[in-house]
């Protein structure tokens, strides 16, 4: 077994990695880029090294480096986590001439299952079954649109050097082909270097069921079950459970066999992922195709891990140190079922559009991290970090396990509505709108889950404006309250004037509170009545209202409503989470606004930090709303900026290629 390995990767999997080597004794060494100096993954490792600057091309992609990093100080192998370098051939070839060894497949297993085309030809030959398609080299963009009008819309265009949902577009008509590929080749080239394609049938109802193998050096081969990872955005994975759902026996047995001939074929040693689109078909039976292999471990190897009760990492670690495989597949057991949430700094209702920014409040329910639990957490982040620009927009993964599906489910909404993060904007809340729809809930699962879904889970408010309300003013009076006990506590003087207690000399005391909520402004009284106690009138509701600390926030009562909240404010900007889900509502001070300029109109800004691929219009063009303006690259995707009204373009501001800060201002249009 290793000494010391070095982790040729950032953040979440870094740390994971990290945790299974101190369970078993080997030292680690982290590297790191200028935005992550102060990162968690450098503070869990044994040392760390410094490899470059801020953007992946500059550090994390510089295998070189990496190299030289790993000699001195020592490391006898390379863990490269998953993305960056994870399947990257040539640098597993320069660790092997470097006398290291790459804990993953050989080379030539990752250079035969890493181009999509390729590896569809040579699993032919093996005997897995394929989705109608185009996999040859020839990349004429009229070849390729002839193959796809040959195939029949609708088609899925996808990077043959690609994964993690990158380079993949779905053309549901012919007249939108030549767009569609052109965006997909873009983000290939940028994200791989490879702007190579590959055209297939887009598979109705599709399920994306994926199988865990593993080989070690002996040639022994067994697969850890499936994952079923249908519940997706933009083409990359939300929600991960196992086992899948209305799995038999026999087509589980059926796939397994599958995914251990591909790897086969390949000599294939290490953690691997053969992925199946799985067409169901009318009479409920299921019919599955090879999609691809990841040669790496996956993003969601902790329900596998949940369900086997074995670690994954330490597989790769003593199958890499040339030991067998630990188990044989009749010893292998499934027990129970586990979901994994991937909790992502982004804005479902503003098209996932990645969040960045400062993690002010990032709380997470009761745990275990990096290992098997009930409720599990791994996470690279710790609060006060910042989630740049420069990397994956994911947060946390949070991984449950039950006896049962709906045991796992319950938990795993229990366990969301105790993550508090406040800072840039997070997917939590919609997650839980997920796994609560109809189609979840009931396992009715395929790829459009989200879109078929979409009347539930987009621009929910499930706290509503009176608990938002009564929770901002708890909050309010609770701190005025605390600071008011301070005083005392130090022998202050209050004038009495300054009390907050309600105390008139006649009638009844009132006290005003303004809010913004969803853009609307509300003025909220609050009355101290005669017998001490409150009440609150806000939008024509009124009602008595009272409220108790907590360990948790808060025990607020309003009306017919009583919840328990946490609340948390960040300026003027308060955050509320209760057992409903979680909202914000903003304190209006109208002396500090009163100077506001609310009359800028016609400005269209950079909804994220990012660079500019491309401007779809030029100075002088009418445009309609909806209409393409521009397209923006960030966190590694392709995102378009849309016209917000009808008007024509009076000025660009930037060129492609160029980088702008979130707010910057685009372009103008004139009504």
């Amino acid at each position: 077994m290793f000494n010391k390995i070095l982790i040729a990767n950032r953040g979440e999997i870094a740390c994971r990695v990290a945790a299974t080597a101190r369970r078993m004794a080997i030292k680690t060494v982290a590297v790191y880029s200028d935005a992550d100096a102060s990162a968690k993954h450098v503070a869990a490792c044994d040392e760390a090294v410094h490899i470059g600057g801020s953007s992946p091309k500059d550090s994390y992609l510089r295998w070189e480096r990496i190299l030289e990093a790993a000699k001195a100080t020592g490391a006898q192998a390379v863990h490269p986590g998953y993305g960056f370098l994870s399947e990257n051939e040539e640098f597993a070839q320069a660790c092997a001439d470097a006398g290291l060894v790459f804990i993953g497949p050989p080379p030539s297993a990752i250079k035969a299952m890493g181009l999509k085309a390729e590896s569809k030809q040579l699993m032919e030959k093996a005997g897995v079954p394929l989705v109608p398609g185009y996999h040859g080299s020839d990349q004429d963009p009229a070849l390729l649109k002839r193959e796809a009008d040959d195939i029949g819309y609708p088609v899925l265009i996808k990077a043959s050097a690609g994964g993690g949902g990158k380079g993949m577009r779905a053309v549901d008509r012919a007249a939108d082909f030549d767009a569609a590929l052109a965006s997909c080749k873009r983000e290939a080239i940028n994200s791989f270097g490879d702007d190579a394609v590959l055209i297939e049938k887009y598979v109705q109802r599709p399920r994306h069921i994926e199988i865990q193998v593993f080989g070690d050096t002996q040639g022994n081969y067994v697969y850890l079950f499936e994952r079923d990872c249908s519940v997706q955005r933009r083409h990359q994975k939300v929600l991960e459970e196992a086992p899948a759902p209305g799995m038999t026996a026999e087509l589980r047995a059926q796939m397994g066999e599958a995914a251990v001939a591909a790897a086969s074929a390949v000599n294939y040693v290490g953690a691997g992922t053969v992925e199946f689109i799985v067409e169901q078909r009318e009479d409920g039976t299921m019919n599955f195709f090879f999609m691809e292999m990841n040669t790496r471990l996956q993003v969601e190897h902790p329900v596998t891990e949940a369900i086997t009760g074995q670690d994954l990492v330490e597989w790769q670690l003593r199958v890499a140190s040339g030991e067998p495989l630990p188990l044989k597949q009749e010893q292998l057991v499934l027990s129970g079922h586990a979901i994994e949430a991937r909790i992502c700094a982004e804005s479902p209702d503003n098209q996932f559009l990645p969040a960045t920014g400062t993690l002010h409040v990032y709380g997470l329910p009761a745990c275990t991290s990096f290992e098997r639990g009930v409720v599990r957490v791994d996470s690279g982040v710790r609060e006060g970090d910042a989630i740049s620009p420069f990397y994956d927009s994911m947060v946390a993964k949070l991984i449950v396990h039950g006896d049962t599906r709906e045991q796992a489910l319950a938990r795993l909404d229990a366990a969301l509505a105790h993550t508090h993060i406040v800072g840039p904007s997070t997917n939590v809340q919609f997650l839980r709108h997920v796994i609560k729809t109809e189609s979840f809930a009931k396992a009715n699962l395929d790829t459009a889950l989200i879109p078929r879904e979409q009347a539930v889970l987009f621009k929910q408010e499930k706290v509503g404006l009176a608990l938002a309300v009564a929770s901002a003013v708890a909050h309010t009076l609770a701190l005025e309250q605390a600071a008011e006990a301070r005083s005392k506590a130090h022998g202050g003087w209050l004038d009495p004037w300054a009390r907050h207690d309600g105390w008139r000399s006649h009638g009844p005391s009132t006290r005003r509170f303004d809010y913004l909520f969803h853009e609307q402004a509300h003025m909220v009284q609050m009355t101290c009545l005669h017998d001490g106690a409150l009440a609150l009138e806000v939008a024509g509701e009124s009602g008595v209202f009272a409220f108790t600390p907590v360990r948790q926030g808060y025990d607020v009562r309003f009306g017919s409503q009583r919840q328990i909240v946490s609340v948390y404010q960040q300026a003027d900007v308060v955050h509320v989470f209760s057992a409903l889900g979680a909202t914000q509502i903003t304190v209006v001070d109208a002396l500090a606004h009163a100077g506001d300029n609310q009359g800028e109109g016609g400005r269209l800004t950079a909804p994220m930090p990012g660079k500019v691929v491309s401007f779809a219009v030029k100075a002088g063009d009418a445009v309609k709303r909806g209409q393409t303006l521009a397209v923006m690259e960030a966190m590694k995707m392709e995102h378009t900026i849309a016209a917000p009204l009808d008007g024509v373009v009076a000025e660009l501001l930037f060129e492609p290629g160029d980088q702008v800060s979130e707010g910057s201002e685009l372009l103008r249009l004139e009504r």
